[in-house]
């Protein structure tokens, strides 16, 4: 899928769709230079999931939690993170919360060993707004694009 969008409501309203697909293990990896617009597309996935609370970046938490209605989004931001630290992170338990997807922003600070199964989302800035473009790999994350349009 490849969309322009105009504005931070039109981004948010994106990850609100895609949210409301994610299932219990997906992965989604978002890229963008700063200011994309990742963390936004993160507030919509998070709502998506049925959480109803404030979503920020966690630059310098490296994650945070929520807990929605349906899903726990648990959003991590590898900006501040050494390269290739994935061995860190504990990615293996996250996705094996059996109530629970990831969101990771800044996805190559951890160097390139992510599950095969992931949606990956790019985001940059274009005239009058920003472009998505999403890349699905694996039945999970092709799923979360599939049903219609996002």
């Amino acid at each position: 899928m490849r969309v322009t969008l105009s504005s931070e409501e039109e981004t948010i309203a994106l990850g609100e769709r895609l949210g409301r697909r994610l299932e219990a293990g997906a992965l989604v990896l978002l890229r963008g230079e700063l200011g994309a617009g990742k963390t936004t597309l993160a507030r919509g996935l998070a709502r998506g999931a049925g959480y109803k609370g404030r979503v920020s970046s966690p630059t310098f938490a490296l994650a945070h939690v929520y807990r929605g209605t349906r899903l726990t989004v648990h959003h991590l931001d590898l900006y501040r993170v050494a390269k290739g630290a994935d061995s860190e992170l504990g990615l293996d338990e996250l996705l094996a919360d059996p109530r629970a997807a990831v969101v990771v922003e800044w996805p190559d600070a951890a160097g390139g060993a992510w599950p095969k199964d992931r949606l990956e989302v790019s985001l940059s800035h274009v005239p009058g707004g920003r472009r998505v473009v999403t890349k699905a790999t694996g039945p999970r994350a092709r799923k979360v694009l599939e049903s219609g349009r996002a």
